[in-house]
């Protein structure tokens, strides 16, 4: 028996020891890519290991639950400093020996809760909870590990009963049958969570390499075969798919929201609008949506790999079943552009590009820009005075797509300044002589308008093309590029940032974002995640451009109209109230939470400040009077040809009837035709 253990054991270290091997190969890879070819690489140092450690250990315990002080402080001593010393040295053994302290934190915590578990919470010893924004120190001692979870839980349940009426005095009476539901579902999902976590197969190889990429920047990442094949089908309007879309409800459950008459999750038969997925099974392992994290389960329902999926539903509280579905390749309606006319007498045109998706194959013309210039085509006919291009939460994409798009816009000429690692400039023309459209445009724009829409938003503003209405957007000018690290095995891949592109102007927008003419407010703009937010952002910049480039109108002529936008919107009772319930909304997010008593009643009171608010955005439109938004000739045409289409057709001209900046937008080209 010794000699099978002892045997075990030395099998172990040498698995160990090849996967040590392979991560150091795979990072080692990476690193003579990047200090090759990435725009700004760094040295691999000591400034480098703090900043993977750091963050590895706050993936791993981000609560300060699991690990003890103890074994943090021992884990920091060998190997804060040391990371980068090991992975020169070809030496990743500091993963696994963090990972095993981590599955012994988890295995230890596991009989905290079950001992919890079987017995009774004192809810009526006093104490009180404080909350942290940000991350802190490890504090955590092995006696105290009961007392810490029997906290954390305590509050946990007390706030899962308090979300289950807004009737106070009815909780109160009730509380005895209320907490021991509530209690043994909050206990077996966090142990079912730990349990998730110890049976995990995969390591976290993968997040080494990625906490690794985003020290160079936030933008270069490592990518698996599978996560690869998942981000190139990301930027196409095809790929496979269920056929169906989903939403969180107020107790995190996943239930499906839309399914497509076309799909074929709605082709099996069995699924209904409404249904809640309880598991989710892609034949290899399966996930419980109660204890699994939402990433892995949207990492399964979404990867490319997965080319079929078994869903364990359950339907008004009754029996859960299984329903096998193949995917198939569809067409993603809400990353496909479209179209509409706002007016009778003066009608505008309104293009929605919700990325800048491309054809990778290169077999087919199915980019972005082809679609916009089809849609620009059939608008054109019906005699448009203006066109609205909406890029709000448009992310980005294919480079090349945006390229393509602003020659469209813009007659000829330089339209961008591309440098290289190599601090080597090249100037980026318009590809096509010539314009698609010559009216106004007005382009709405975002904190979450990112990269190649920031890209070409800023292109027509320099040109004087555009007036660009919104809020700052996210503030990334860096281009990336997907390599193989091993041309052999192709497995590995890398994104690399390799270029910085800057405004014809010699400015750029990298860090800062492109500032809109008219600054309109939106919900959540001072939540929202920017490029400056980075810690490892590349700075701004500018460089010296003599580039000759002939603007479309006076620069006077934009200002004069932004101005009077700018005062038509001053006294706009919608923005303002915006305004105002973005100030509650900053204050509850970034300023730290009072302590509180855990008490139902110090609980209840806080759930019902925080439910107010989202019941205050929820419930917040536009009463201004609608827009006369409808489809253009060539499309109300194509709808009898395709009727399927019809009920997200209509979907898309509800929302934008009470769309107050469009509704602005509209003003603006107004002014624009009154100018001429």
């Amino acid at each position: 028996m010794k000699k099978l253990l002892f045997s075990i054991l030395l099998t172990t270290n040498v698995l160990f020891s090849q996967s040590s091997n392979e991560s150091c190969e795979i990072l080692n890879k990476i690193n003579t890519l990047i200090q090759s070819e990435h725009i700004l690489p760094k040295p691999v140092n000591d400034s480098l290991s703090v900043f993977v450690f750091d963050n590895l250990i706050n993936d791993l315990d981000p609560s300060r639950n699991i690990l003890l002080k103890s074994e943090y402080d021992e884990l920091s001593k060998k190997y804060r400093l040391q990371i980068d010393n090991l992975i020169l040295k070809n030496d990743c053994s500091f993963l696994p020996d963090i990972v095993s302290k981590y599955r012994n934190g988890l295995t230890r915590t596991k009989a905290v809760l079950e001992k919890i578990q079987a017995a009774p919470i004192d809810y009526t010893k006093k104490d009180t909870i404080r909350f942290y924004k940000k991350a802190f120190a490890f504090y955590l001692k092995k006696e105290n590990i009961e007392k810490v979870w029997t906290k954390k839980l305590r509050y946990q349940i007390l706030d899962d009963i308090a979300e289950s009426s807004d009737n106070l005095d009815s909780l109160k009476t009730n509380f005895k049958s209320i907490e021991a539901a509530s209690k043994n579902l909050i206990l077996s999902n966090e142990i079912c969570r730990i349990n998730t976590l110890l049976e995990a197969k995969n390591t976290q190889e993968e997040k080494l390499y990625n906490f690794f990429c985003t020290y160079f920047d936030p933008h270069t990442a490592y990518f698996s075969n599978d996560s690869k094949s998942s981000f190139v089908a990301s930027l196409s309007k095809e790929h496979l798919s269920l056929g169906m879309t989903v939403n969180l409800n107020s107790k995190n459950e996943i239930i499906i929201d839309e399914i497509d008459p076309n799909g074929p999750a709605f082709k099996t038969g069995l699924i209904r609008k409404g249904d809640q997925i309880v598991a989710v099974s892609n034949n290899k392992e399966t996930l419980q949506v109660s204890c699994a994290s939402l990433e892995s389960i949207s990492t399964m329902i979404l990867s490319e790999s997965n080319k079929s999926i078994l869903l364990t539903l359950k339907r008004n509280a009754g029996k859960s079943f299984d329903v096998y579905i193949e995917k198939q390749i569809m067409k993603d309606e809400e990353n496909s552009v479209f179209s509409f006319i706002i007016g009778k007498e003066n009608k505008i045109g309104y293009i929605k590009i919700p990325s800048f998706y491309a054809d990778l194959d290169g077999s087919s013309p199915k980019g972005c820009a082809d679609d916009v210039a089809r849609e620009v085509i059939k608008l054109e006919r019906d005699n448009i005075k203006g066109l609205v291009i909406d890029l709000i939460d448009n992310g980005g994409g294919s480079m090349e797509e945006a390229i393509k798009l602003a020659g469209m816009f813009v007659d000829y000429g330089p339209i961008s300044i591309v440098v290289d690692n190599k601090h080597q400039k090249s100037v980026i023309n318009d590809p096509y002589k010539g314009l698609i459209y010559r009216g106004p445009i007005v382009i709405l724009i975002n904190s979450n308008t990112a990269s190649a829409s920031e890209f070409f938003s800023s292109i027509l503003q320099d040109y004087n093309r555009a007036l660009l209405l919104g809020s700052n957007t996210l503030g990334k000018a860096t281009m990336q590029t997907i390599v193989s690290l091993d041309e052999e095995k192709n497995t590995d891949f890398l994104k690399i940032t390799i270029n910085k592109f800057y405004r014809v102007t010699g400015k750029s927008h990298q860090n800062g974002g492109v500032k809109p003419d008219v600054v309109l407010p939106e919900f959540y703009e001072g939540v929202y995640q920017k490029e400056s937010d980075f810690p490892t952002a590349i700075k701004n910049d500018s460089i010296e451009s003599n580039l000759k480039y002939k603007t479309y109108v006076k620069r006077a002529v934009i200002d004069k109209i932004a101005k009077s936008s700018t005062v038509r919107l001053a006294d706009n009772a919608y923005f303002n109230d915006i305004k105002k319930i973005n100030t509650k909304i900053d204050q509850m997010v970034n300023t730290p939470k009072a302590e509180i008593p855990m008490t139902l009643d110090a609980v209840f009171q806080q759930k019902k400040t925080l439910n107010t608010l989202w019941s205050e955005i929820n419930t917040f439109n536009d009463h201004s009077n609608p827009l006369d938004v409808y489809n253009s000739t060539v499309n109300q045409f194509l709808l009898g040809v395709y009727p399927s289409e019809k009920t997200i057709n209509q979907y898309q001209i509800n929302n934008l009837k009470t769309n107050p900046y469009l509704n602005e937008a509209v003003n603006i080209i107004t002014d624009f035709n009154a100018s001429r």
